[in-house]
């Protein structure tokens, strides 16, 4: 995921969460990347003060009461919010990745495989959405972050209760991105069903699988038309065969011959098991494929100033002082540097450990392991390198939350990798 910096202004705390970056931007505000006093990363949504009003402020108070009501292992969870504050925000679960739109422009397609572990993945999710009385309403690739973990679907502002009047927008008026919009949603119809959720999920997997929408025209009035024409049928090209069928039952143009997320789950699966994989494997290769390395939240700021010892003029340390050796200064005092301590001074060595024999004996008797360079023999020993840039020290405490999360787990795998039972 991009992450920009703040602007001069930008604010740097909200209900506790201190903002660290920008990763994304709409029409109603912006979002950051914000870090709870605990350390917990979030994404933390902000209304543009121009157009905080009481319609705005109502309008984002039923988004925040619709986010508690969905859960789910693949939905973005809500954090905490404020829709009263002067700013008013929301904080959901930080996820680290980029969205289906972005890897598909940066990486290409996915293949068939992890297309369709993607299906029954966000099939799932969304059946988990509906079996809590919600729709999503606007499901498309830029809403589908490919985390460490899997993928996840975010931004749930436009979630409507099912087969309901009730509703976020104005009579009449159409909200969404047409280009993943079911010719229903399009065309203003109430109630709408689950099946808008099932197009939509149609068209990010047919993104997902040749790079393009069902629909594109330059002008959002043709693109309309395009999309409400039932003699108009959705553009498959660059699909591979196998999911074909699917799609095509997806993207229909009536609402009752769309299959159900129970049904897109199991054609997901048979288009796996039929290339001699198992759901599960097929899930592992889809987040191998698609996660980002991670970027440290610590690399997004300055690095801090370490702990200092002031010296007299004769090189004595200052009372209750410790002694360390001094570094040289100018002016009559000299400043004698601490080493920096905490897990951002891990050895890299958890990062790259060394290469074990692939089996017991495979080092002959006469072999011996080589040694590391001696002074003896005239080569100074390498001082270990350290991993990670130094933590930021904020409010006189550092703070090194994700560095050390990330180490303490490289220990684990490394002590794993070397143990003996």
């Amino acid at each position: 995921m991009q992450i920009a910096p703040l602007s001069p202004h930008d604010p740097t705390e909200l209900g506790g969460y201190e903002l660290l970056g920008r990763i994304g931007h709409g029409g109603m505000g912006q979002v950051y990347l914000g870090e709870s006093p605990g350390g917990e990363p979030a994404a933390v949504k902000v209304i543009k003060p121009s157009v905080v009003d009481s319609e705005t402020r109502q309008r984002f108070a039923q988004e925040v009461e619709i986010l508690k009501t969905i859960w789910g292992a693949r939905i973005a969870a809500l954090l905490d919010a404020d829709p009263e504050a002067d700013r008013p925000w929301l904080a959901t679960e930080y996820i680290e990745g980029l969205d289906l739109s972005r890897h598909v422009a940066s990486h290409g397609p996915l293949p068939s495989l992890l297309t369709a572990s993607l299906g029954a993945t966000l099939a799932e999710a969304l059946a988990t959405v509906h079996k809590q009385g919600l729709l999503h309403r606007d499901l498309k690739p830029a809403n589908v972050l490919l985390g460490p973990n899997g993928p996840k679907i975010i931004d749930f502002g436009l979630a409507v209760f099912a087969e309901s009047s009730v509703s976020l927008t104005a009579p009449n008026t159409v909200v969404g991105t047409p280009s993943c919009m079911p010719p229903e949603q399009a065309n203003g119809e109430k109630p709408l069903t689950p099946a808008v959720d099932v197009y939509a999920l149609g068209a990010v997997l047919l993104f997902a699988a040749s790079g393009h929408l069902p629909y594109q025209a330059a002008n959002i009035h043709v693109l309309f038309h395009q999309v409400t024409d039932p003699a108009k049928t959705p553009d498959l090209s660059g699909v591979p065969d196998e999911l074909v069928p699917l799609l095509t039952a997806m993207l229909a143009h009536q609402a009752q011959d769309r299959p159900a997320l129970d049904d897109v789950v199991k054609q997901c699966r048979a288009v796996i098991e039929a290339q001699g994989f198992k759901v599960a494997q097929a899930r592992r290769r889809l987040t191998s494929h698609t996660a980002a390395p991670t970027q440290l939240l610590d690399s997004l700021l300055p690095p801090a100033e370490a702990p200092t010892v002031p010296f007299s003029p004769a090189g004595e340390p200052e009372a209750g002082a410790t002694a360390e050796p001094p570094t040289t200064g100018t002016g009559t005092e000299t400043t004698r540097v601490l080493p920096p301590t905490g897990p951002d001074r891990t050895p890299t060595l958890v990062d790259h450990p060394e290469p074990q024999p692939e089996a017991a004996g495979a080092m002959g008797p006469a072999q011996k392991p080589p040694s590391a360079p001696t002074a003896d023999a005239g080569q100074a020993p390498s001082p270990l390198p350290v991993s990670g840039p130094p933590a930021r020290a904020r409010g006189g405490r550092p703070r090194h939350s994700a560095q050390a999360r990330i180490t303490a787990q490289r220990l684990r795998e490394a002590y794993a990798a070397s143990a003996t039972f």
